[in-house]
Parts: C-alpha cells; sequence; structure tokens
C-alpha cells in the first residue's frame, strides 16, 4: 500500500500536484478522475517512481518509496504509462515476456511457469493471435492491449494504469476494464488506475479518487461523485446524472 504525506511536485514555477495524505493500493480497483493537468499522470509517476516529488514522502508497505531496488519495485509494482515507449523489433509475444524480467533476469531462460504466465496475459487481453506480430505494426488498440498483457505478464500484486482505455474503441475499453475487475476480486490485486470516463470508472471501480487542480478534490465511492452539483464542481461544466435500471445512474452534460 502507498502512504503520501505532503506532496508536492512543482514545475516551470507551478505546482501541480498538492496532496496532504492520500493512501492507495489498498485493494479493489481505484480510478484516477479529473480534467486534464489536473495531476493524474503526475501522481501516478511520482508511484512509479519515473519522477520524483519536491516535497513530502510517499512509503510503500511501510518503507520509503526510493529505497526500493529497480527489480524489487518491479515485484510489487507493475507500471503501464499513458505513452508506451517504442519497441521496434519486438513481437507481441516478446513483448509481453519483457513483464516476467523481475523475475528471472535478462538472461536467464524461460521456463514454463513463465511461459505459462505469459500465454495467459495474452489470452486474458486477446492478443494471443498476435504473438508472433511486431508490435510497432499493430494499431493503437492492439498495441495498448500487448502493453497490458505484459503488466499482468510481471505478476506484480500492485498495478498502476495511466489511461490504459485510450486507445480502445468502447467494447475493449469495457472488457480491459473487466479483466481489471477480475484481477482485483479473483486474485486479489490492487489496481490504480487513470480514466477520463467517469461512467467507466462507477462501472467497475470501488472507489473514486478525483483530482482538480493539482489537490484532492473527491475520495470515495462513486455514488457519492454521481451528483450534479460535485461532478459540475469538479469538470467546470454544467452536469447531470440520468437513471439506469439495475446499476448506478450515468452523469452526461446538462
Amino acid at each position: 500500500m502507498y502512504a503520501l504525506t505532503g506532496i508536492g511536485r512543482v514545475r516551470a514555477g507551478r505546482e501541480v500536484l498538492a496532496l496532504g495524505s492520500l493512501a492507495l493500493g489498498q485493494g479493489g480497483v481505484t480510478a484516477l478522475l479529473g480534467h486534464n493537468g489536473s495531476g493524474k499522470s503526475t501522481l501516478m509517476n511520482l508511484l512509479a517512481r519515473a519522477d520524483r516529488p519536491d516535497r513530502g514522502q510517499i512509503t510503500l508497505d511501510g518503507r520509503p518509496l526510493g529505497s526500493f531496488t529497480q527489480k524489487a519495485l518491479a515485484r510489487r509494482v507493475a507500471y503501464l504509462p499513458q505513452r508506451p515507449p517504442a519497441v521496434p523489433g519486438l513481437t507481441v509475444a516478446e513483448l509481453v515476456a519483457l513483464g516476467r524480467y523481475p523475475w528471472r533476469g535478462p538472461l536467464a531462460p524461460l521456463r514454463a511457469p513463465d511461459r505459462a504466465r505469459i500465454e495467459g496475459a495474452m489470452a486474458a487481453t486477446d492478443c494471443a493471435h498476435l504473438a508472433p506480430a511486431l508490435a510497432e505494426h499493430l494499431s493503437g488498440g492492439e498495441r495498448q492491449r500487448a502493453f497490458i498483457a505484459m503488466a499482468l505478464a510481471q505478476e506484480a500484486p500492485l498495478l498502476l494504469l495511466d489511461e490504459p482505455t485510450a486507445a480502445l474503441d468502447l467494447a475493449h475499453a469495457h472488457e480491459v476494464m473487466a479483466l481489471l475487475r477480475r484481477l482485483a476480486d479473483q486474485e486479489g490485486r490492487a489496481v490504480v488506475v487513470v480514466l477520463h470516463d467517469v461512467n467507466l470508472a462507477a462501472r467497475f471501480a470501488d472507489r473514486i479518487v478525483a483530482l482538480k487542480g493539482g489537490q484532492l478534490a473527491f475520495d470515495g465511492p462513486p455514488a457519492d461523485l454521481l451528483q450534479p452539483a460535485r461532478l459540475s464542481a469538479l469538470y467546470d461544466i454544467p452536469m447531470q446524472v440520468l437513471p439506469v435500471s439495475g446499476r448506478l445512474p450515468e452523469a452526461v452534460v446538462a
């Protein structure tokens, strides 16, 4: 579990993130919401140690985040950034196999348990049929699913995903979120995911953390956020909620 205390991050003389106290990754699915520039990706970069705060402290499982070796951190946390790196020359199967690096090292051969995890991750993300294809030749949505498979193959108990549905069509976006929901429910993984779609977040998340202007604007269950006044204040646009039979209402622009 992450514990953040007095976190501040400054860029170009402007504080882009200012959080007093926040705990993340206790379990279930937590969705990070907020408009563009609200600090969501900055927060994810800090959690993944891809960036460092200018003030404050972040601990993971009670230890300072900076005290973990890279391999030890990778065994605890799998991180998928908003813009995954280019992977020229790698097939999808080879890309997904990189997820096993924290457990076997860069030169050790893949063993049967590694291959089983890789194949399971590709099957879960509907990209097993793409295994021999070069990742650089995939569509945006196919490539995103391959990177999600790599994160799953890493077998870390905590998943950080920054806008994993951004390049996906509606059907695959729902499939990815349903997969993350199953990982939380059936495997006990903790998932922290950045989303733009408030309705997608409300449908699959246990908890929503919303940022505005780099500060915490909401932290609670989806039902509590789905109030017109709260949504309007968060997104600076008039919003309302419409009832949906059998589940939470949906937010729409008024």
